[in-house]
């Protein structure tokens, strides 16, 4: 009996480290961008315990931009990652790259933007010509130009383009040593205000308002994740949606955890660049008719169109192929309220 009785104990330890091993599954998440206001949700699903009730341990860097972080995720670096929906799709055409996956929508509506100065003259998208963009290589915004451009039948000849970097693109806004930024809207514009400029004198001109129907930044995940964990994967999506349900329901509380990773930001200017966020690109018509994460199948392949417009497929992948619903909770789960 003694020995029937240490295979037991032999068998229920296995079985706790089993069970304990699997609360503990570590999952990387990159970020598109630093520890800035739209954070706040995945930080909140932190700290609620969403992620660990899910069996979870999840840990988010900052990133550096939303095109990089699909290479990010490519490289097995990242598990999961914040990126562009509309590269994923440019990426996807590659046939040799390797399958990341879009799994839950999150900016329904893009952020990209033209952002100016009122003493420019720029009220338009035509305004442009004769000016000088600047536009960091890595942005996700810069990489819809020439959707925007054609859109707005903007001479793109007559538009200088200057690269520059990601912390020097709201401060020559700011001097005048350029005339416009490509950018996301609630980054530039509260970078902006923190160069001096005035709320008053900031120009914006949202991308999906000028004939860009895109969707926006998505989470995406590695393939071998999607294979190997697809449980893990769906526990993910789960958890964020509510710790974005929360931040919803309450920015000046979720704010606190962003707060909490980037101790020496100003919060009054993170919450309000949270707020702008929602406001404008995760609360919309469609998010608040059908929920958070999904897609309308029709816009993606919409979309599709508008890419191609201005780049060359060679090997056109599936809509099913770049962004997956399979892993979303159901809908009444994922209901603003």
């Amino acid at each position: 009996m003694r020995s029937m009785r240490y295979v037991l104990m032999f068998l229920a330890a296995l079985f706790a480290g089993s069970t304990f091993a699997q609360k503990e599954t570590p999952i990387r998440f990159a970020l598109d961008w630093r520890f800035e206001g739209p954070a706040a949700p995945f930080f909140v699903a932190i700290d609620k315990g969403y992620y660990k009730a899910e069996g979870l341990n999840v840990t988010i860097d900052p990133g550096t931009g939303s095109v990089e972080g699909i290479n990010r995720v490519a490289s097995g670096v990242y598990d999961v990652g914040f990126a562009d929906l509309n590269s994923l799709i440019k990426y996807r055409d590659n046939p040799s790259n390797l399958g990341v996956t879009a799994v839950m929508m999150v900016y329904d509506t893009p952020s990209f933007a033209i952002i100016t100065l009122k003493k420019t003259g720029i009220r338009t998208p035509k305004d442009l010509e004769g000016k000088i963009l600047g536009a960091p290589a890595a942005d996700g915004a810069w990489a819809q130009w020439p959707i925007f451009a054609r859109a707005n039948k903007i001479d793109t000849s007559r538009v200088k383009i200057e690269n520059v970097g990601f912390p020097v693109r709201e401060p020559l806004l700011a001097q005048g040593k350029v005339d416009a930024i490509t950018g996301f809207w609630f980054s530039s514009f509260m970078n902006l205000k923190a160069n001096g400029v005035a709320h008053d004198d900031i120009v914006v001109l949202h991308m999906r308002d000028f004939g860009v129907d895109l969707y926006g930044n998505v989470i995406v995940a590695n393939p071998e994740l999607i294979k190997n964990s697809p449980k893990a994967v769906a526990s993910f999506v789960r958890a964020t949606i509510k710790g974005f349900l929360d931040t919803i329901r309450s920015p000046d509380t979720a704010i606190d955890s962003l707060m909490k990773r980037a101790p020496i930001a100003n919060r009054a200017v993170e919450l309000e660049r949270l707020k702008m966020a929602l406001d404008k690109n995760i609360v919309t018509a469609d998010t608040k008719k059908n929920g958070l994460g999904g897609i309308d199948q029709k816009r993606l392949a919409k979309s599709f169109d508008e890419i191609a417009l201005t780049f060359n497929f060679t090997n056109k992948p599936k809509a099913a192929d770049v962004f997956t619903t399979r892993f979303l909770p159901p809908q009444a789960e994922r209901m603003i309220k």
